[in-house]
């Protein structure tokens, strides 16, 4: 129904947004991934979703089109509703999300607060072909460097540093060069940690 809004951003808060669209304003629920892509700029454009209830109309945003379709793929899945997959999107970027599913890492989603281990292995399992259609995925080089991923994080454990402290700084040393070998992913991530 409503597919985007642009306008002047009036209130900028970490779980809600508000934007003047010619003299109305919009109510915007958004995830802490959005709430640091919205540029400060007076003039702000988010693509959105509605989510309409018997006791509510609840506007959900996102700065690109891609976490928003994540959103829509995990709000499908039954026992994940909005806030719970709002409250992934805030934990986890969409690519996280996205990969996470695509390998079948059950601890990375139920690390998210308020999914357990079931809703993990649901999302997993309902999400997996989708995912893989959708972003047309070569599950052979996710897993290697999933691998690779695995070790790093285990070997920075292994020299003190909590896995929650390494993983953000790992995820991003893959996402910048996804060929990354163990080694330059710790020698990275111990320069950053």
């Amino acid at each position: 129904m409503i597919t985007h809004i642009q306008g002047r951003l009036v209130e900028k808060n970490p779980t809600d947004v508000v934007i003047d669209c010619n003299g109305v304003g919009y109510f915007i629920n958004i995830s802490l991934n959005t709430f640091s892509k919205i540029p400060d700029s007076e003039n702000v454009k988010l693509y959105t979703h509605l989510q309409i209830r018997e006791d509510a109309h609840t506007l959900f945003g996102f700065v690109e089109r891609s976490e928003r379709e994540m959103f829509r793929l995990l709000i499908s899945v039954s026992g994940v509703g909005a806030s719970t997959a709002r409250t992934m999107l805030s934990s986890m970027s969409p690519i996280q999300v996205r990969d996470a599913i695509a390998s079948g890492d059950v601890a990375a989603i139920q690390a998210v607060k308020g999914i357990g281990a079931k809703t993990a292995q649901r999302v997993i399992l309902d999400l997996k072909d989708k995912v893989l259609k959708i972003y047309d995925m070569d599950e052979v080089s996710l897993s290697t460097s999933n691998t690779n991923k695995d070790e790093a994080l285990s070997a920075l454990e292994v020299l003190g540093f909590t896995k929650k402290q390494s993983e953000k700084v790992v995820d991003k040393i893959i996402m910048d060069a996804p060929d990354s070998s163990v080694e330059d992913i710790i020698k990275g991530a111990l320069k950053n940690l």
